[in-house]
């Protein structure tokens, strides 16, 4: 079964992965002469394809973002440089051996169904290269060529900025700060990449304005007792807690816990609305740079003059020097046509966050079209490992009718989470979509049963970081490391950060009070077990 894969960055190395692991033929089309996608940091901005900054540190920890089957060096740091990151991505193509399969400098120009599609699920795949272009047929198709190369760039919305003498472009032309030295900033927007250059740029440019609609929770990536948020967060039992609550009472802790660090009313960040969830932000500085002046927080952005930005509140700012725009990215997939995958107002149905749900077969799927409040490598990969399954067979696929009733209760969940705005329509919930690929394919852990004849490995599933090798314990792809990885989670977490050693005294209860807390976690499972009884 011969398989074309488009883009080779973390998404489409696991596509290539998972088609070897099925025994598939993959084929794997990238436009640019490397691996790394987003995460392959050039002084170029290429058309069609992902830019970053310079300086862009991963927001998940690499615990639980690498790949399931291979576990980031223990010396690494938790949170990575888009450096560390991509030389990451080159030793897992290096040990698979990943690299033949890719055709460097190749443009995707078309993907089309066979004129026997109904029958055979085949696609004509039109590529690119040395200005011949090239036409094959394969039996599936597996897009991974990610959502962050086409800008929304929303200048309708500010006629003024036409008349603006200063410099003005979206953040995926940033680079670095060296040129902005002692001009004044305002940046549009409130997402991860606006507060990264307003916390890089206040470091040289005179004044930085942050401009935002809505406002947004921030977190430092140091968590509890010093942790890496996601490794607190991503938990099976705190998610179990997030998604049992009701919606009012998840808000208020979701408030509350927010507020420990500062208060955002006192910062001018407070979500406008706070009863649907948000992907929080990730900044560990910005707060530091606000209280001492270095980035002052507005309202929206009214207008532009030839030299100062209106905002809403009525206020001013004058002799501006630059205007970016951090305003986020449009879904482009310009070699699908829309009987496809159709685009309505930037917004996408998937089954599954797969499989465009009109294809007379499911041979085509897109891999990393998702946002989900966790790390990306391990969802697309799971995703991938899904999608082949399905492919073969060995995944039943639903009929139609089945099809759009999942997409209807799953898109009246969503909306209650996470609302309707723009920049959430990627959202999903991190453990609890990988638990339900992982169902489907049978490689998700039963946990209950554990506590009986491996309790210590029960509790590390249950209250411990949701990591990738949480779906290498069984099934298929089963990996014998697996476990013990999983009990060693936190050694590795702590592996880079302990490098001068601090004797303590440990009390002496501490082993016993996890103990204890294990035996009542099986309390209550059997006493819930007993009751369905």
């Amino acid at each position: 079964m011969k398989v074309a894969i488009i883009g080779a960055g973390v998404s489409g190395l696991a596509a290539i992965k998972c088609c070897l692991d099925e025994g598939l033929e993959p084929t794997c089309f990238e436009r640019s002469d490397d691996i790394g996608g987003l995460w392959r940091f050039t002084n170029n901005i290429e058309d069609g394809r992902a830019s970053i900054y310079q300086s862009v540190v991963s927001n998940t920890s690499k615990e639980l973002m690498c790949y399931s089957d291979f576990p980031y060096p223990e010396d690494f740091p938790n949170f990575l440089h888009n450096s560390k990151l991509l030389e990451y991505q080159r030793k897992y193509a290096e040990h698979f051996n990943l690299l033949k399969y890719v055709e460097f400098k190749t443009l995707v120009i078309s993907v089309k169904k066979c004129n026997d599609f109904e029958s055979s699920g085949q696609w004509y795949v039109t590529t690119e290269k040395d200005g011949k272009q090239e036409t094959t047929i394969f039996d599936a198709v597996m897009v991974c060529s990610g959502h962050h190369t086409d800008p929304f760039y929303p200048l309708e919305s500010f006629p003024g900025i036409k008349q603006f003498r200063g410099q003005y472009f979206h953040s995926r032309e940033y680079k670095n700060s060296d040129e902005y030295k002692g001009k004044r900033v305002v940046i549009v927007g409130m997402g991860n990449s606006a507060a990264d250059l307003a916390a890089e740029l206040s470091h040289t440019a005179s004044k930085v304005f942050l401009s935002t609609r809505r406002g947004a929770w921030v977190m430092s990536r140091v968590y509890d007792q010093g942790y890496p948020w996601d490794v607190c967060y991503d938990t099976r039992f705190e998610t179990f807690k997030r998604n049992s609550l009701p919606m009012s009472i998840v808000a208020r802790l979701t408030e509350t816990k927010m507020n420990t660090w500062f208060s955002h009313v006192n910062y001018g960040l407070l979500p406008v609305d706070r009863t649907q969830f948000k992907e929080p932000l990730l900044n560990d500085e910005l707060p530091s740079r606000i209280l001492c002046g270095f980035v002052v927080v507005k309202p929206s952005v009214l207008d532009f003059t030839e030299t100062a930005a209106k905002f809403d509140d009525g206020s001013v700012e004058d002799n501006i020097d630059v205007v970016i725009f951090a305003t986020g990215y449009n879904f482009s997939f310009p070699f699908l046509d829309e009987s496809v995958i159709k685009m309505e107002k930037n917004n996408i149905h998937l089954y599954k966050h797969i499989i465009p749900p009109a294809l007379e077969k499911p041979t085509l799927g897109m891999l990393g079209l998702i946002q989900p409040i966790g790390p990306i490598m391990p969802t697309s990969e799971l995703q991938g490992r899904w999608l082949t399954r399905v492919f073969k067979g060995l995944c039943p696929y639903p009929p139609l009718k089945t099809v759009m009733a999942d997409l209807a209760k799953k898109n009246k969940i969503f909306t209650k989470r996470f609302g309707t705005i723009r920049e959430n329509r990627l959202q999903v919930d991190f453990v609890e979509y990988l638990d339900e690929l992982a169902s489907d394919i049978g490689v998700k852990p039963n946990i209950f049963p554990l506590f009986f004849y491996d309790p210590v490995l029960a509790y590390a599933l249950l209250f411990g970081p949701c990591t990738p090798m949480h779906y290498r314990l069984v099934g298929p792809g089963k990996w014998s490391p697996a476990r013990k990885i999983i009990l060693t989670t936190l050694d590795r977490v702590l592996k880079p950060t302990k490098t001068r050693v601090v004797k303590i005294d440990e009390p002496s209860f501490l082993s016993i009070t996890k103990v204890l807390g294990a035996l009542c976690v099986l309390a209550v499972f059997v006493a819930v077990a007993m009751c369905r009884v």
